[in-house]
């Protein structure tokens, strides 16, 4: 495992359950807009697998928008895969909560016959090199017709880039924040953690420029690399996997992904 993915901490995980309802831009939007891409039927069963799930959000409202699919969770902190557990448990029998370390290998067995790899805010963490194993390794056990989608963070090619992400991000941030609590108190907070990783650049953040995203997604084999949205250094970008069968209907709309990740969300009180 590289150095650096060891220095994310179960006090870095609390952090960031405490400020991301307000940290990450878009976020419901960009969930939203995950979802929208896979390549499924609402009522088609299939399997996904989620690397980082987090506190589960992406995971809930996966299974929410597609009631026939399963998923299968992994992440590397103890504390939140409980939060997962617990947030997906009114879904018993189509979900799975596992440990996972992203920097190794020994868990690359468990993406056999997935037909979605998606992830959020968590590939960041591994090396270029890292990366573009990783690619390689999900579209070789990905199934035809399935879908490779992710929500990261990415690196600025030009030093004017990253000043205008890190007012981006900041602004964002307060946003949220009054609009959340009524207060900037959240923002405060933010600019405490100094999470703002362009302004304040840490060893465990090690994004990417999209471009050498996208370059290495199609060397790995996936057709039609792209992005589908981008805010403040957030995107949404990924892969498909060529099949020759149709795309089964009807199809997960934006509006009617919207709407599950606000069941997902509105839940979060009660978790």
């Amino acid at each position: 495992m590289d150095s650096n993915l060891n220095s994310w901490s179960e006090e870095d995980s609390r952090i960031y359950h405490q400020l991301a309802t307000a940290a990450v831009p878009e976020r419901e939007e960009q969930i939203a807009t995950l979802l929208s891409l896979l390549p499924f039927a609402i009522d088609q069963g299939f399997g996904a697998v989620e690397l980082g799930c987090g506190e589960g959000f992406l995971s809930q409202a996966l299974l929410e928008a597609f009631p026939a699919s399963s998923v299968l969770s992994l992440d590397g902190s103890e504390e939140m895969r409980a939060m997962t557990a617990n947030r997906l448990s009114p879904h018993s029998g189509r979900f799975e909560v596992a440990a996972f370390e992203l920097g190794s290998q020994s868990w690359w067995p468990r993406l056999d016959g997935a037909d979605a790899v998606i992830s959020s805010l968590c590939l960041h963490h591994l090396p270029n090199t890292a990366k573009q194993q990783l690619y390689r390794g999900i579209f070789e056990t990905l199934k035809p017709g399935g879908a490779f989608l992710v929500i990261d963070l990415l690196e600025p090619s030009h030093s004017r880039a990253r000043e205008l992400l890190a007012d981006q991000w900041d602004a964002a941030t307060r946003r949220r924040s009054i609009d959340l609590t009524g207060t900037e108190a959240l923002y405060e907070r933010f600019l405490a953690e100094k999470w703002n990783h362009y302004r304040y650049p840490d060893s465990v953040d090690l994004p990417s420029p999209l471009p050498d995203h996208l370059k290495w997604l199609r060397e790995a084999g996936f057709e039609s690399a792209d992005a589908f949205s981008v805010s403040a250094g957030h995107a949404v970008f990924g892969g498909f996997k060529r099949s020759t069968r149709e795309i089964p209907q009807p199809r997960l709309t934006l509006d009617l992904a919207h709407r599950a990740v606000d069941r997902a969300f509105s839940r979060a009180g009660s978790c």
